[in-house]
Parts: structure tokens; C-alpha cells; sequence
């Protein structure tokens, strides 16, 4: 793809500062044992944020599926095709969320970015962070002019209205 300069090199490990600890990292199929959980104990409400836009997490997903996704996604950052970063705990026991950079779908931007955290998360430090963290993080170390955030700057309903590119 033609999205970033050829010669991009992707962040690897990015603490998030006022996270207490917590940092993003390219997400692996050997990231299934962690991330399953936390989608799946998050599944009702990652399904009203991403649901109508992605048809993710599906109510039946399975573990071996949850593996495929990840496996993919891994793929996908090789390829430099798509990013999803994991967002780890402090001892790395852990996986509390994730954040997607994207290619855009819809007219109007060159990068297309969204992020979760599980439930116990919503509303506290880490996801209060994450808010000032990742667009800051996507300003600073992103090749991209017109990024656009997803459920934050625009809801995932407005953007479903959005027109495709072409």
C-alpha cells in the first residue's frame, strides 16, 4: 500500500505516559492468551462501539478464531498494511485494550485511528491517558496530515455515514 513513505519504520514499544506503567506493542498471535480474555470479558460493550461498523467481537468468537484475527493483524504490520498496538500492563501480565492505526475507509483523512480498554477500565487513569496520549503520539511519530479519530472526534455512527473512497 501507498499510505505511509516507504521508508517508515513503526514504533515498536511506546510507554504511555500517565499511564501508570502500561505501554503499546504490536500485537501477536502469541498475544491470544491475553487478549481473548479481555475482548471476550468486554464483548458486549466493544460490540456497541465496533459492532455496526466491523461486526466485531461476535458473540460466539472463538478462541481459535480470536487467534486467526491476531495472526492477521500481525500480518498486517509486517506488511505495513495496518497497525494494532496491545496495550500491556505495567508487568506485562496483562492485556487492558488495543489501538488501531488503519488506512483510511472513508474520504477525508489518511489514516483512520480507534482504541479500546476492557471494562474496568472506561473512564479511569488509563484510558484518560490513552485520550491525550495517542493523538499526540499519532502527531508526533506518524507520517500522517489528516488522521482521523475514531469515537473520539467523530462518533462511530457519523463515520459509518462517511462516504468510501473510491
Amino acid at each position: 500500500m501507498t499510505w505511509l513513505p516507504h521508508d517508515f519504520v513503526h514504533p515498536l514499544h511506546v510507554a504511555v505516559p500517565g499511564g501508570g506503567g502500561h505501554r503499546l506493542r504490536p500485537i501477536s498471535g502469541a498475544d491470544a492468551p491475553l487478549d481473548y480474555p479481555a475482548v471476550m470479558g468486554s464483548r458486549e460493550r466493544l460490540w456497541s462501539v465496533f459492532g455496526p461498523a466491523w461486526g466485531w467481537p461476535s458473540a460466539t468468537m472463538s478462541y481459535e478464531a480470536n487467534l486467526a484475527d491476531l495472526e492477521r493483524h500481525a500480518a498486517e504490520i509486517e506488511a505495513h498494511e495496518s497497525f494494532n498496538y496491545t496495550i500491556e500492563n505495567a508487568d506485562r501480565t496483562a492485556l487492558r485494550g488495543c489501538v488501531y492505526i488503519d488506512p483510511p475507509e472513508k474520504q477525508g483523512a489518511d489514516a483512520e485511528i480507534s482504541w479500546w480498554v476492557v471494562d474496568d477500565e472506561v473512564g479511569g487513569p488509563l484510558e484518560r491517558a490513552l485520550d491525550v496520549f495517542v493523538p499526540r503520539w499519532i502527531a508526533g511519530d506518524w507520517p500522517f496530515e489528516r488522521p482521523r479519530f475514531i469515537g473520539r472526534d467523530i462518533s462511530w455512527d457519523e463515520w459509518t455515514k462517511l462516504p468510501d473512497l473510491p
